[in-house]
């Protein structure tokens, strides 16, 4: 009914093989592998190749596990353009070998005007949306080349991309076939709460970028004290996981669902709630 992944960082650093032999244990789908955080020794910039992809992917082939989403979380507004373009170009190297992994989107947050993409005051002015869709167009070229998608996921508040309706301005500036979204309900909900349902709110997503939603980000979220805690496992705090997963299940069936926040002792937990949930909504 659902396919639902790791993030393969989450449970190491660990050697390729150590490392698909701990995720087998959960019998994920798939997984979101981010090279530099998964694994103690990988390749630096410039430094992949297809028979290091290659290898990689049969590591996980082999037990049953596909790499979902290729993590290469970079700021693409970072204030320094040097340190910038050197992102860049990592981005559009894993986007070159992304099909060697059998692996064709390459993800990333859209970034700030603070190096470490924390929240800066003028990350939303126009310059910086500027910033981002010049980053944006390049990567887009690059990925249009080497038939990759570029995946870009908004952060309410706090990155470039914050809102449904700025991401809705992004696709209408880029009717690209390789731009798609990574889509995390929990990061898009602002650090204030919501102003309508939450049903409303997943309905208005899908209303608006939907079709170009190529993978899901799976955690939870309660409002402490007027202000967003976003960082528990999926069931343990206050998103309506019911109509999120009714949505997907109709509008997106089979999408890769990727868990967030979600140590190793929490997994088992989390997949048998999200798979419960998946089930009651198809009786």
């Amino acid at each position: 009914m659902i396919r639902i992944g790791l993030r393969a960082h989450d449970y190491g650093p660990l050697p390729p093989e150590q490392l698909a032999d701990t995720l087998t244990a959960f019998k994920p789908a798939s997984i979101q592998l981010a090279l530099s955080k998964a694994f103690p020794i990988a390749p630096g910039p410039g430094g992949l190749s297809p028979g290091y992809a290659k290898k990689i992917r049969q590591v996980f082939e082999h037990r049953h596990i596909s790499i979902a989403v290729l993590g290469c979380y970079i700021n693409p507004v970072h204030p320094d353009p040097e340190e910038r373009n050197l992102m860049l170009r990592r981005f559009e190297e894993h986007l070159r070998f992304a099909r060697d992994f059998d692996c064709s989107i390459v993800g990333t947050e859209t970034g700030s005007l603070n190096p470490d993409c924390s929240w800066h005051p003028d990350t939303q002015k126009p310059e910086t949306f500027d910033v981002f869709c010049s980053s944006l167009e390049r990567l887009l070229n690059t990925a249009e080349k080497c038939g990759a998608l570029v995946g870009i996921e908004p952060v309410a508040d706090q990155h470039t991309i914050d809102s449904i309706e700025r991401m809705s301005l992004i696709l209408e500036r880029f009717p690209s076939p390789s731009l798609k979204v990574i889509y995390d309900p929990v990061n898009l909900i602002p650090q204030k709460g919501l102003d309508q349902s939450q049903n409303a709110f997943f309905t208005q997503a899908f209303d608006v970028f939907g079709d170009h939603i190529a993978a899901i980000h799976a955690k939870d979220f309660r409002i402490d004290q007027g202000k967003k805690r976003g960082d528990l496992p999926s069931g343990t705090g206050d998103l309506n996981y019911t109509g999120l997963l009714s949505i997907v299940m109709h509008r997106k069936p089979g999408i890769d669902i990727l868990l967030e926040n979600c140590t190793p002792s929490q997994a088992r937990q989390t997949i048998e709630f999200l798979t419960e949930t998946a089930h009651h909504i198809s009786l």
